[in-house]
């Protein structure tokens, strides 16, 4: 698979589809119903558990078997607090951006109302005090419904506990930019239904079970990792997920490390990733001229691949990352060429494995 574009106009449309629909963490299921029926013509089987993480399955009989994994939730908000003049008062649900919320719509969602529309309000630059202004919090963010009172927010079926979300959806930035609210992390969703759909098109034979997982509940702790990886007790997992680009203002390099759109798939260094399974995606990084960037991560990599590694007496793990910017905004940005390299590398790197392989550093 040379370097020909592997993003069709029937990927994208799915790709646009899927971002769109709204996944807050611990209500993803509509939007796996839209993964995974797309996935359908490509697998042979689904795997779905009690808090909604699905797995389309290649080769199910099979004993061996290597995960790709990538995480359908987005960040969102629930309703905490109504105050007695229809005022709403939010905590977070997942690492939500209170700095970024001031003038921005939101979705309500509700049982029975459907979605309620409404705003985050902020008081008028005319009424703070310069030099003295109060900066965005958790404590003083608030969404107005347009409600009178307390009374009039319930009958609109709002109530505490119901989730928020941005209704901001994709857009394509000077050709090659793909531009959304939740890109971490269906845009790994999106990238691991392509390796499946390109190995079904390709007529590749894998010797092992392949199975595609679309985790939930990343954003609150890796725990559908945590839950699907006992289900399936992979031998091998392939994690993708989104890291920053570090090229913006206010990004200190010494920090975050030096990635950039553009200059192709992140390959992580961090205990949880076991080297002999990282050193075989660069070399086959290096065998298809795949372009790729490194970064090392401490003690842990805040991605699903610590739930994976660290799940059944050890699972040789690895993570390639997405470059993007503005991350838990809703402007997230990736670029178009390593949104394709990454998907190339996972591919490249699925035919480099062989059944049985252990990655075992005493072997």
């Amino acid at each position: 698979m040379a370097k020909d574009k592997i993003i069709t106009k029937k990927s994208l449309e799915f790709f646009e589809k899927y971002l769109n629909n709204a996944s807050p963490t611990g209500y993803e299921w509509e939007g796996q119903k839209i993964w995974m029926d797309y996935l359908k013509p490509y697998v042979d089987d689904f795997i779905t558990d009690t808090y909604g993480t699905a797995v389309a399955v290649i080769n199910p009989e099979a004993d061996y078997k290597v995960v790709i994994e990538g995480h359908s939730d987005e960040i969102s908000w629930y309703v905490n607090y109504i105050t007695d003049n229809g005022l709403l008062y939010v905590i977070r649900n997942g690492g939500s951006d209170h700095q970024i919320a001031p003038s921005k719509w939101v979705n309500i969602h509700t049982k029975n109302n459907g979605i309620v529309k409404g705003v985050f309000g902020w008081p008028a630059i005319h009424t703070r005090k310069s030099g003295k202004e109060e900066a965005p919090k958790l404590d003083n963010i608030f969404i107005d419904i347009g409600a009178k009172d307390k009374d009039e927010v319930e009958k609109m079926g709002v109530h505490v506990g119901c989730v928020i979300t941005y209704p901001d959806e994709f857009h394509i930035l000077n050709e090659d930019k793909f531009v959304c609210r939740a890109l971490d992390n269906r845009a790994g969703g999106f990238m691991i239904a392509e390796v499946a759909r390109l190995l079904h098109e390709n007529g590749k034979k894998l010797p092992f079970g392949l199975y595609i997982t679309n985790s939930v509940q990343e954003e609150i702790g890796l725990r559908g990792a945590e839950m699907i990886t006992q289900t399936i007790k992979p031998n091998v997992a392939i994690v993708t997920d989104v890291t920053h680009d570090t090229t913006t203002p206010m990004i200190e390099k010494k920090v975050q490390g030096d990635c950039a759109m553009g200059k192709g798939p992140v390959i992580a260094y961090a205990p949880a990733v076991q080297q002999k399974l990282r050193e075989r995606i660069i070399e086959t990084a290096e065998e298809n001229e795949i372009p790729f960037q490194r970064a090392a991560n401490s003690r842990y990599t805040g991605t699903d691949t610590d739930a994976f590694a660290y799940s059944n007496g050890g699972v040789a793990s690895a993570l390639i990352s997405l470059p993007l910017r503005y991350m838990h905004t809703t402007v997230e940005t990736v670029h178009r060429d390593d949104v394709e390299n990454v998907i190339r590398l996972i591919y490249e790197t699925l035919l480099n494995i062989k059944s049985g392989e252990t990655f075992s550093y005493f072997e």
